[in-house]
């Protein structure tokens, strides 16, 4: 497994996952992702900013 804090393949726009509540490419040191379990699946949705993520809260 890739250590998610290293920069090792970092991603750019285009492969980037969206933000849940804007859309934008979710990058950077602000990024925010949201894991939880749902009926034995794993679900997640990533956010480009803290303010996105409290947005969607």
């Amino acid at each position: 497994m890739v250590d998610p804090t290293s920069d090792l393949g970092e991603e750019d726009e285009a492969s980037a996952p969206r933000c849940a509540s804007c859309g934008k490419p979710a990058l950077g040191a602000g990024r925010r992702t949201v894991t939880w379990v749902d009926e034995g699946t794993v679900e997640r949705r990533h956010f480009c900013s803290e303010a996105c993520r409290e947005g969607w809260e």
